[in-house]
């Protein structure tokens, strides 16, 4: 028989971290327990005005969690797992991943214009170096700007009349875990946008001596998209581990077979590498540490050791 006891969960205080929070406190709940969640301020959070990239990438929407977590203020963190260091902190793993969400990109353009129909040097959204150095070699024509905030301000920013952007670029996930696909101009391909490793996923990490909270979190954790996530975050690994590095990854799974492909742009859109692996997807570690091997030995590393 399973124990029932009261599990605090932390999330972040955006919309979209709630209700991936939320997601998980329902599949608990179904299991019968008593859910809690509790509200954390990261340091990404709270510093709206610098890109990303000059915050640190690493760690700065998931600190705090981890902090309270080890603390034993909280009994799991929920992440969106395109944000979680690909190393886990001592005393700390990630325990669960469950069934993955449309990973690819998406445009959210003002006049509905697709990214095909947009005029030259129209204003693009974002502040991912990977997006930007897709963009420049798809259209090198278009300018990319920077854009912050929670899911709805960048909306909103992007639909304004009056704004600064002609399209934005977001996550198509977290999107229709809000309510808010409506607002989708197009879904962008992975041949044009390959994805950030682990995009679309959520990871719940707890305390590696919580033995209990290990075993209810095997209840939600899904194979398939556990053993995808784990090869392309095991390519990013290899190439440095950094969530603002201009590279992506999104891997596959047919059968027994798992599939990745691998990407790093220079953010000038000048050079590329392109990468595939196939094999076994009882062992992704060793298709993402052959994927991010073919691409240094094609040059990833220059190009990354230049975007850092």
């Amino acid at each position: 028989m399973t124990t029932q006891r009261s599990i605090r969960l932390g999330s972040r205080g955006s919309g979209l971290a709630l209700a991936q929070t939320e997601s998980i406190a329902a599949e608990l709940a179904g299991r019968g327990h008593k859910t809690e969640t509790v509200v954390i301020s990261t340091r990404g959070d709270r510093d709206l005005a610098k890109p990303l990239p000059e915050l640190g990438g690493k760690g700065v929407f998931t600190e705090e969690l981890e902090a309270a977590l080890r603390a034993a203020d909280i009994d799991l963190a929920v992440h969106s797992l395109k944000d979680l260091p690909v190393d886990d902190v001592p005393g700390l793993l990630t325990a669960a991943c469950p069934e993955r969400a449309d990973p690819r990109d998406v445009l959210i353009s003002r006049n509905g214009n697709g990214l095909a129909e947009l005029a030259a040097g129209g204003r693009i959204g974002t502040g991912s170096l990977r997006r930007i150095a897709q963009l420049r070699i798809i259209r090198p024509d278009l300018v990319s700007v920077p854009l912050r905030g929670n899911i709805d301000t960048r909306i909103r920013k992007g639909l304004d009349p009056g704004g600064d952007y002609d399209a934005i670029i977001l996550a198509a996930a977290g999107l229709h875990r809000l309510g808010l696909d409506t607002h989708i101009t197009e879904y962008l391909t992975v041949e044009q946008m390959l994805p950030a490793p682990g995009q679309g996923a959520i990871g719940i990490q707890c305390r590696v001596d919580d033995e209990w909270m290990k075993s209810e979190l095997k209840t939600i954790n899904h194979t398939p998209t556990r053993a995808a996530v784990t090869a392309e975050r095991t390519f990013l690994s290899a190439l440095g581990g950094g969530c603002q590095l201009p590279l992506g990854a999104l891997a596959t799974i047919d059968g027994d077979a798992l599939t990745c492909h691998g990407l790093v742009a220079a953010t000038d859109g000048e050079r590329i590498v392109r990468v595939r692996v196939s094999g076994n997807a009882a062992t992704p570690e060793a298709v993402g540490t052959e994927l991010a091997q073919q691409a240094i030995d094609a040059g990833a590393d220059e190009i990354i050791r230049e975007a850092s």
